[in-house]
């Protein structure tokens, strides 16, 4: 065990979810903003149409994400347990594991992907007037996905062993590659939507090179061996147990943007579509600084409560929860008073632009809640409770979100959409505290069993 592993169980808990969670919260911004530049740059070099695209094509880009992140988070939380108990070889057959089950799922996904591509958009909420878009920009991301699956799940392996700082080099690269190809592929070779496509794809190439290579000179503290790709019953089932919460998180999103791109284009038409994309865009860049703290506190919660070192662990879990509510709250103040300045940047379409306002003040009313939701859902993956964590994932958006969309607009038309999202912030941040003060008066009892 090398030190980026050691350091888990002894070093300050303020320091080293500063340490790890620096790198990642570095790293999910330039990714975020590598989202919006892309937006950005489709929106004034393509129209107001592409963005809708961008916005139907979003739900598979999601689950994809989805099936990398519950690999990739089940997985990590199997490797920080295991390495916090002194078990480096079950480590490494996790890793070996993780890489196996990447590259065959996401393979099947591209398969599938290409061969269903324009009913799946259809479903997915695409107009005729959007579907063009749309398909012209997936064909070329679904060939990637391979590249993108496997950079998201090595990035939990490494945040797993401590390495933190690697994860957001590949972040950093993928991002910035991206954000400098954009330009060149949609303005300069004339290839609109298809040419953000094209620079994503080869951004994401680069990435997993980078990371293949860095596993395979033993750079890593877990030795990558060809054995440990035998798939291993006991520890995919684990994996995929521990990581269905956060496929949920990601798939309840897709889901949700499916209804919620049929609702939108039912209530307010294609424009409303592109309205929500960029609002989307911007959400996404508020949140990732929250998943970026609870990515650093997940390898130190899991390491401590594997090693039984409780009292570090509900105090990690307190200062995430203290961190990431101010992070929600700056995001939430930065919306709310300047949303023309922020709606602006992505296009001149008047129409757009008052639609989002609007929109968007509505839509950031539960923000502030949302810290506590995150670390709520990642503390149970961290210590391998499956169910809650799943639960807790589903909450936002499928018990209450879908529901609400879906009923609200009935009474208040397309501002009941609207509404539906600080209501689903509301509900579900009740609910995450009763599962945390459970779980936490747990923690504090055996805390003080441990010191007596």
């Amino acid at each position: 065990m090398n030190k980026h592993s050691k350091i888990l169980g002894s070093e300050g808990i303020g320091k080293l979810l500063l340490r790890l969670s620096a790198p990642a919260v570095a790293g999910m911004m330039v990714q975020a903003l590598y989202n919006l530049v892309d937006t950005i740059f489709v929106g004034r070099g393509v129209g107001t149409m592409a963005i809708a695209g961008l916005a139907i094509a979003f739900p598979l880009q999601m689950l994809g994400l989805a099936i990398a992140q519950a690999i990739g988070i089940g997985g990590a939380s199997i490797i920080s347990r295991s390495l916090g108990s002194g078990d480096t070889e079950k480590a490494e057959k996790a890793m070996g594991n993780i890489f196996s089950l990447i590259i065959v799922i996401s393979l099947v996904l591209t398969i599938l992907g290409l061969a269903f591509i324009e009913p799946i958009l259809m479903v997915f909420g695409a107009t005729d007037s959007i579907l063009p878009y749309a398909m012209e920009y997936m064909r070329v991301i679904l060939l990637g996905t391979v590249l993108f699956t496997f950079a998201v799940a090595s990035n939990s392996v490494l945040r797993a062993e401590g390495n933190a700082k690697m994860a957001m080099y590949t972040m950093l690269i993928s991002a910035g590659l991206n954000i400098i190809l954009d330009p060149i592929f949609i303005f300069v070779f004339n290839m609109g939507i298809r040419g953000a496509a094209i620079a994503t794809v080869l951004a994401q190439a680069t990435t997993a090179v980078y990371l293949v290579i860095y596993f395979m000179t033993g750079k890593s503290t877990l030795k990558f061996k060809m054995k440990n790709l035998k798939p291993d019953i006991k520890i995919i089932l684990e994996t995929f147990a521990i990581g269905s919460s956060a496929f949920a998180r990601q798939a309840a999103g897709s889901i949700m943007a499916i209804i919620l791109n049929n609702s939108l284009a039912f209530y307010g038409g294609d424009i409303t579509i592109a309205a929500f994309g960029v609002i989307n865009r911007l959400l996404m860049f508020t949140f990732m600084p929250l998943f970026g703290i609870v990515q650093g506190m997940q390898p130190i919660v899991g390491y401590n409560y594997g090693a039984k070192k409780l009292s570090r662990v509900k105090a990690t879990i307190k200062l995430s929860i203290v961190i990431t509510t101010l992070l929600a709250t700056i995001g939430f103040l930065m919306l709310m008073v300047f949303p023309r300045f922020f709606m602006e940047i992505f296009s001149d379409d008047t129409e757009l632009i008052e639609l989002s306002i609007g929109a968007v003040r509505i839509i950031v009313l539960g923000v502030p809640f949302i810290g506590l939701q995150v670390v709520g859902a990642s503390m149970f993956q961290s210590i391998g409770k499956a169910l809650p964590s799943l639960i807790l994932s589903m909450s936002r958006q499928i018990l209450f979100l879908i529901p609400l969309v879906l009923t609200l607009p009935i009474y208040f038309d397309l501002l009941g959409i609207w509404l539906a999202f600080p209501l689903a912030d509301v509900l579900s941040t009740v609910v995450t505290m009763v599962f945390m003060s459970k779980e936490l008066k747990i923690i504090s009892k055996a805390t003080l069993i441990q010191s007596n």
